[in-house]
């Protein structure tokens, strides 16, 4: 399972506790929003989830669209190893695009389709490659299938960001794939799969 220990699934048919509403007051006094933070959302963040014993501020399902902020509210957006479990990868770029400001930045951290732990989680809808985002990025071969007119900027992708690696012939393979991206995506994923890709995107509006 990706590693979401911090993540934690709503099936409690209890009471949800109260929560704060998002209003412009949230907006306007912390600009970043953790997307599906679960029990450890990022300090400073408006953090949002679908269960109610995580640590959101806003109580919400992530495949319910439009989410409850106006347009042009955060000026950084942080979706870790949400965007798997969601129904549709598109509607939501499209939602983080209107809810994020002009040049604001999103984190994606999202499962590697060739490793064991994308494919174990049932709850897992989606994998992810190095080009998976390039449909919202013009310029890009991909952006050309035109599925929306929500655009960004690829700003970095990378392997394992973050990860420590306890061996050393680890640490080669992620300094490779980084390296050499193409390469290793083509030929030698799946001989030596990695867990996880983290996309930085810059809005454009």
């Amino acid at each position: 399972m990706m590693e979401k220990s911090n993540k934690v699934r709503s099936r409690s048919r209890g009471p949800a506790p109260r929560r704060r509403r998002p209003d412009t007051a949230i907006a306007h006094t912390r600009t970043v929003l953790d997307l599906g933070c679960g029990l450890r959302k990022r300090p400073g963040a408006i953090g949002i989830d679908v269960n109610p014993r995580s640590q959101a501020d806003v109580i919400h399902n992530l495949n319910v669209l439009p989410y409850p902020f106006p347009e042009n509210c955060f000026n950084e957006i942080i979706a870790d190893n949400v965007l798997e479990h969601l129904d549709d990868v598109v509607r939501v770029m499209e939602e983080l695009h209107r809810i994020g400001k002009p040049s604001a930045i999103i984190t994606i951290i999202v499962p590697f389709f060739p490793h064991r732990q994308a494919n174990t989680d049932p709850t897992h809808r989606h994998f992810f490659g190095i080009h998976s985002f390039d449909y919202f990025i013009p310029g890009t071969a991909n952006a050309a299938f035109q599925y929306s007119n929500a655009r960004f900027s690829l700003l970095s992708a990378q392997f394992e960001e973050g990860l420590k690696q306890k061996h050393w012939i680890d640490r080669i393979i992620v300094w490779f794939a980084n390296a050499h991206r193409e390469i290793y995506e083509n030929r030698l994923a799946n001989l030596v799969p990695l867990r996880n890709l983290t996309f930085r995107l810059r809005i454009e509006k």
